[in-house]
């Protein structure tokens, strides 16, 4: 598996995303919202979209620009690539125990932070 996950095609799945994503990073995934959450707050459930929409189908007009996803992103800037870039709204959540939370209070970590510390709970 390479280090980077390439988001380059209109008609990726938001699925493929999700899961190119969770198989780079097991204790975090993505997930896909209609509107943008406000600093520091949640994304209401209720907004998610499906994964089967496409790319293509939910980002804004204009070129399909590339998004390259490694461990020394911070979790804000990918947040704030998707938005600035595709006009699409995710929000990063980390697995802790049997739940999935969102990140919102740990937004400035990168990725390969979000999920050492998640492994690291796992072990304890």
């Amino acid at each position: 598996m390479g280090s980077t996950i390439e988001i380059n095609d209109d008609f990726m799945t938001l699925k493929s995303i999700k899961e190119q994503f969770n198989a780079k990073f097991p204790h975090l995934k993505i997930e896909f919202f209609e509107t943008k959450h406000d600093e520091g707050e949640a994304s209401a459930k209720e907004l998610m979209y499906d994964d089967a929409f496409r790319i293509k189908d939910i980002r804004k007009e204009g070129a399909m620009i590339p998004i390259s996803i490694h461990g020394n992103l911070k979790t804000s800037t990918l947040e704030k690539l998707f938005e600035e870039e595709l006009g699409v709204f995710i929000q990063v959540y980390k697995k802790s125990k049997n739940v999935w939370i969102q990140t919102t209070a740990t937004d400035d970590w990168t990725l390969s932070q979000q999920e050492k510390d998640m492994l690291e709970e796992e072990i304890e």
